[in-house]
């Protein structure tokens, strides 16, 4: 019996499977996409294994269009930096290599005090005064001879007035010579009743000889040259005080070398200081020979002559000094101006490779005049002025400026180099500000 086919659910079965379906657990919530099929679909799918409905959730509409917006607004900015970066940003490097040769040259100058000599000499004067003290270094003997007084008696009889010579010996009772310094006359002795009252007088002595041993205290005087004879007990004398000033010793004197030493080194010490003084006056620009400065000693003196027993004298001098100073600009200028004269005129001196070095052949300090030896080196090459050639490379490319650059300078430049920015650049920017060209030496 042939199979039937039903393109219509029976209502008893419908029934079963809405009964089945209430009596289940609660399905999760999806939404059933059914496609609405032909008929002729329909039966010719009664025929095919059943396929599984798909469950598919439902995008959301808001997240969708927040991408769209936001990859919008990305595509702007992009937009916008690259029109920023060209616009704004834009700039181009030129650098150039000019060729460059070295020149060597040999002249010699003469610098003067004249305002219109191309290197001029600048006269400096200075002076100084100092005085020191500087120890004696000769020595003496100081010897000194005690001295005193003495009182002289005269008890002669007759009586009568004595009389004695200048230099006369009186023998001290310790056995001390000592000496009159001048001519004495001793007054008569008087008679007091039946005493017999001696003249006297006071007369001063010296020692016989220098030394301290002569510095004796009170004693009793006989005058030895009268000996053998009637005055030799009727003359004495004595002293009330002791004797003093004697002594032999060594002291220090200053000599004729102390003298000239001290204005040797006192002399020497100011001409230091001067020297000192002018070049800490000096800028880095100045050059000051050490044979160009002359000293002159304007006064020196000592407080003491040789021979004079002193421990130390006091010595003071004054000092002058000229210096010569030549500004090393000056040598510099001179030596660059010659350069030029002999090279081209379309041709410059690259400045760092410059080299002078300078030899005083002669220095007058009186005339105020240094003659020089230079020797001075230097690079040269094609004066290239950046300035003006920015202006002439706007909005070309990298080969239009190679081009230009090179009918411009031919073989004066060794090389270029072009490089723009941001990369995709092709030209050279409109605005002359933005171009730099640069020139590098090897």
């Amino acid at each position: 019996m042939a199979k039937k086919i039903y393109d219509i659910v029976p209502p008893n079965v419908r029934k079963k499977a809405a009964a089945k379906k209430s009596s289940a657990k609660p399905e999760k919530k999806y939404v059933r996409v059914v496609r609405q099929k032909p008929v002729e679909a329909e039966v010719m799918g009664a025929f095919q294994k059943p396929q599984k409905e798909a469950h598919v959730r439902q995008p959301k509409e808001a997240n969708f269009s927040w991408f769209k917006v936001l990859a919008g607004t990305v595509g702007v900015l992009v937009l916008a930096a690259a029109v920023f970066l060209y616009f704004k940003l834009q700039k181009a490097d030129i650098e150039i290599w000019p060729k460059t040769e070295v020149l060597s040259f040999n002249q010699k100058v003469e610098a003067n005090k004249l305002a219109d000599n191309a290197v001029l000499v600048e006269v400096i004067q200075d002076e100084k005064d100092l005085w020191q003290a500087f120890e004696a270094t000769g020595k003496t003997s100081a010897n000194s001879k005690a001295t005193g007084t003495i009182t002289v008696y005269n008890t002669y009889s007759p009586a009568s007035a004595v009389t004695l010579k200048a230099g006369t010996h009186f023998l001290s009772d310790s056995g001390k010579y000592f000496v009159t310094l001048a001519k004495i006359v001793v007054p008569a002795a008087k008679k007091s009743g039946s005493k017999t009252v001696p003249g006297s007088i006071s007369v001063k002595v010296q020692a016989q000889d220098a030394g301290s041993e002569y510095n004796i205290g009170p004693a009793k005087f006989s005058v030895p040259k009268l000996a053998g004879t009637d005055y030799y007990y009727s003359v004495y004398a004595s002293s009330s005080d002791s004797m003093v000033g004697g002594s032999a010793k060594s002291v220090k004197q200053v000599t004729d070398d102390d003298i000239q030493g001290a204005k040797d080194t006192l002399t020497q010490k100011l001409i230091d200081s001067l020297k000192e003084s002018i070049k800490s006056k000096m800028t880095p620009d100045d050059i000051l020979l050490d044979n160009a400065i002359s000293t002159n000693v304007i006064d020196a003196s000592s407080a003491v002559k040789a021979g004079a027993t002193v421990d130390s004298f006091n010595y003071q001098a004054k000092v002058g000094a000229t210096a010569l100073v030549v500004k090393k600009s000056d040598l510099e200028k001179v030596s660059k101006d010659y350069i030029f004269s002999q090279i081209p005129s379309e041709k410059t001196i690259l400045d760092k490779s410059f080299n002078l070095k300078y030899t005083a052949d002669k220095i007058d300090m009186k005339g105020g005049k240094i003659s020089f030896t230079l020797d001075f080196s230097a690079k040269v090459y094609q004066n290239i002025n950046t300035t003006d050639l920015v202006s002439s490379l706007m909005r070309k490319n990298q080969d239009e400026i190679m081009s230009f650059i090179s009918n411009k300078f031919g073989d004066g430049v060794l090389r270029v180099k072009v490089s723009f920015w941001p990369f995709w650049t092709l030209q050279a920017p409109a605005d002359a500000g933005k171009i730099k060209v640069s020139l590098n030496f090897e």
